[in-house]
C-alpha cells in the first residue's frame, strides 16, 4: 500500500492537469447552469475536470473510495480505507467571472483523517501541499501561521459571520473581514499568515476543506469544527460543522467569543 507521501506526488501531478484543463476553459465562455436544490452553479470544465482527475486518480488507486462535488454519491466510499475527497473546481462563481482566485482541491483520507492534500491555484502558479507527519509547503517552501490575536485579528469570513447573533453576549469580537471565493485557498491562506483566521459558521462540504484543513494543520494553525472539535472526513453526509483554522491564541478566543448554540445561517 503506498504511503502518503507517493500519494502526494500523485495528487499533485494531477492536480497540474486539472489546472491546465481549467484554463482552457477559463474566460472562454464555458457553458454552466445551477444545480438542483440551490446547490450552486456548475459548468462543463467542472465536469471535465472532475472526469479527467477520476480517470487519473483511480486509474492508479482503483480500491480507493470517490468523494467529489460532481459524481454522483457512491456509498462504497464509506467502506474503502482510503478515500479521494476532490473538488474539482472549487470558486466556480469566480471562475465563470474570469477571476483567477479559483482552485483545484484534492486530498486523500485514511480512515476519517485527512494524510495527504493539495490545493492548486493554475492561474497564479500556486501549489499548497502537505501530507501526514510532513512539512505544509507553498511552492515549495514551508509555510507557517500568523501569531495574531484579537483584537485586530484579519479573518477570512462571509458576511453574515460577522452578526452579532453568532457570538457570546451579541458582541462581535473586533476583527477586519475579508474574504476569497475558494474556501480551500482560504484555508492555506490562514495556513501561511497571510491572514491571520479562516472561519465558517455554516456547515462545509468535505470537497471544499479536506485538503486545505491539512495543509493548515501541518504548517501549524490550530484546525476544528466551529465547536473546538477535531474534524472528521469520508463521513456519510460528507460535511463538517463549520471551521475555525489560525494560530493557537487566535483560535482559542474566535472559539470563547462564539456563541455555543448557533442561530441558522
Amino acid at each position: 500500500m503506498p504511503g502518503p507521501e507517493v500519494d502526494l506526488t500523485l495528487l499533485v501531478d494531477a492536480a497540474r492537469e486539472a489546472g491546465k484543463i481549467a484554463l482552457s476553459y477559463w474566460k472562454n465562455d464555458p457553458k454552466s447552469w445551477e444545480k438542483a436544490d440551490d446547490a450552486g452553479p456548475v459548468t462543463e470544465a467542472d465536469l471535465a475536470v472532475n472526469d479527467a482527475l477520476q480517470g487519473m486518480l483511480r486509474g492508479v488507486r482503483p480500491d480507493y473510495g470517490w468523494l467529489s462535488e460532481e459524481s454522483e454519491a457512491d456509498p462504497s466510499r464509506l467502506d474503502a480505507r482510503h478515500c479521494f475527497i476532490i473538488d474539482p473546481i472549487d470558486g466556480t462563481r469566480a471562475f465563470i467571472a474570469g477571476q483567477e482566485g479559483f482552485s483545484h482541491s484534492l486530498a486523500v483520507a485514511r480512515g476519517d483523517r485527512i494524510v495527504a492534500a493539495v490545493v492548486h491555484l493554475p492561474v497564479r502558479n500556486v501549489t499548497y501541499t502537505a501530507f501526514e507527519d510532513g512539512p505544509a509547503l507553498r511552492n515549495g517552501e514551508p509555510i507557517r501561521p500568523s501569531h495574531a490575536s484579537l483584537p485586530g485579528a484579519t479573518v477570512l469570513t462571509y458576511r453574515a459571520a460577522a452578526e452579532p447573533g453568532f457570538w457570546r453576549g451579541h458582541h462581535v469580537p473586533d476583527f477586519k473581514r475579508e474574504f476569497r471565493p475558494s474556501l480551500a485557498w482560504r484555508l492555506c491562506l490562514a495556513a501561511e499568515g497571510r491572514f491571520d483566521a479562516a472561519l465558517s459558521l455554516r456547515a462545509a462540504w468535505e470537497w471544499d476543506i479536506a485538503a486545505g484543513s491539512l495543509i493548515a494543520e501541518r504548517a501549524g494553525a490550530v484546525v476544528s469544527d466551529r465547536r473546538g472539535e477535531r474534524m472528521k472526513f469520508n463521513s456519510p453526509k460528507a460535511m463538517v460543522d463549520g471551521l475555525i483554522v489560525a494560530g493557537s491564541m487566535l483560535h482559542g478566543q474566535l472559539l470563547d467569543a462564539l456563541e455555543p448554540e448557533q442561530p441558522p445561517n
